[in-house]
């Protein structure tokens, strides 16, 4: 699922400056979630289908329609307004007001309605589910920028120790008391130790820049990152995995988005069945009209021909192709295809939690088991030191020693800040905030 480390770091030579801004992770997080561009195209899709809802509730209203003409007529004609036969040039003006609601059509208005708020909630879901994929995307980033300042720091050491071994070794070498190769060995392990802090400042900038790039920061932004302090950790009791699993089903919103999306296909049944039903309409109508044909002025005529209309509509379905009757069947289908999806994501819910909850498990057992290993080679390289400081070891026995105490040190670091994270995942899928 996730494949990041939470390690404590350390200071190293790579300090930002005073102007640069040094970000907790909390501040990470509240920026993020205000500014990265998928959760604002998520919030932009929310809205538009607010703006569906409120035009689809407006549907059930009257429309009302105003229409004015002018029109000039040469020959025999029916006059406009009077609908008489005549034979001369005709000037007319007609002017008035329509309007037409519909009573009932198979409820499909009502449905469509129910439909889209259905949809409006369906996206506000998916606002969150955005806004928590961007929660652990910022918090991989951040993490995995403080595990490369570790690696920092450890390399840096590691380049200190080897580089005074390395003037050692020359010394000897020098009074004859050791080999060539012993002298180059220590060269060589220097050289290494020089290129690993290269290549962890490496990975460090390369964390820090994904992590402005979710912030949407440009890459000329001074930033740094705060480091915590987890020295005294010690791994914190699990929470039970299925009481995790029941509670991350009651709030995670891209399950019940799903769950919304079955009531959203049930909906389009609905209104699919509508289309068997009759629709039954109010129309209604006030106009009137000027004609030069008749002697009276613009303002009597208006008086004078002033007429209203009203009127039921209804239309039957009685055969269109069999256009309903698929539509009918592909909402069915679709209700199938909604139902299959809700439980897909409730296997991967599960499946994530249950990722998450191994995870802190057995880096709970890697830890223990690192820490020994880690704390005897501490012991190991500190007594082949002094062996060596005493002419009692050689060179490349030294290196291994060096060696064996820095891998040591990166499994625990590893298994630590591991069982941290998985921790946090497992709060996180309860509803509690990541923050260190």
């Amino acid at each position: 699922m996730f494949t990041f480390f939470w390690v404590k770091a350390q200071d190293t030579n790579s300090t930002p400056n005073s102007s640069t801004k040094v970000w907790t992770l909390e501040e990470c997080l509240a920026y993020a979630v205000d500014n990265n561009i998928t959760v604002k195209t998520a919030e932009l899709t929310k809205e538009t289908s607010g703006v569906t809802y409120s035009a689809s509730k407006f549907n059930k209203l009257p429309n009302l329609t105003g229409s004015a003409s002018q029109s000039m007529t040469n020959g025999q004609s029916i006059d406009p307004i009077t609908s008489d036969y005549v034979n001369e040039q005709i000037h007319a003006t007609s002017i008035g007001v329509s309007t037409s609601v519909t009573l009932f059509q198979g409820n499909q208005l009502n449905n469509t309605v129910k439909q889209n708020k259905l949809l409006v909630n369906q996206n506000s879901f998916y606002v969150e589910q955005a806004k928590n994929n961007i929660v652990l995307s910022v918090t991989e980033a951040y993490l995995q920028a403080l595990y490369a300042k570790e690696g920092i720091l450890v390399a840096e050491k590691n380049l200190e120790a080897s580089e005074k071994e390395a003037e050692t070794a020359k010394a000897r070498l020098e009074a004859g008391s050791i080999a060539m190769q012993d002298y180059t060995d220590a060269l060589s392990q220097s050289a290494t130790n020089r290129y690993n802090v290269i290549d962890a400042k490496n990975s460090y900038a390369t964390y820090i820049l994904t992590l402005k790039q979710l912030l949407e920061l440009t890459p000329f932004d001074d930033f740094d990152i705060v480091t915590p302090d987890t020295e005294d950790y010690a791994a914190p009791i699990l929470p039970n995995k299925v009481s995790v699993y029941k509670t991350a089903l009651g709030i995670l919103p891209e399950y019940q988005a799903a769950k919304l999306g079955v009531e959203v296909s049930e909906k389009d049944l609905d209104i699919a069945k509508g289309d068997y039903l009759p629709t039954l309409s109010l129309t209604g109508s006030v106009g009137s009209g000027y004609t030069s044909t008749q002697s009276l002025g613009f303002k009597d005529q208006m008086d004078v021909n002033l007429n209203q209309r009203v009127g039921l509509s209804l239309s039957v379905p009685i055969f269109n192709r069999g256009q309903t009757k698929a539509a009918i069947q592909k909402a069915k289908l679709a209700i199938e295809q909604s139902e299959i999806q809700e439980k897909t994501v409730q296997k991967e819910i599960f499946q994530k939690i249950e990722t998450a909850y191994q995870n802190a498990l057995s880096s709970q057992e890697q830890l223990v088991a690192a820490q020994v290993a880690s704390n005897a080679a501490e012991e190991s390289y500190k007594l082949a030191q002094k062996k060596y400081d005493l002419g009692a070891l050689s060179t490349t026995d030294l290196v291994v020693s060096q060696n064996t105490f820095t891998n040591a040190q990166q499994n625990y670091i590893q298994a630590k800040y591991l069982n941290i994270l998985y921790t946090q995942l497992l709060n996180f899928y309860q509803g509690d905030q990541i923050k260190l």
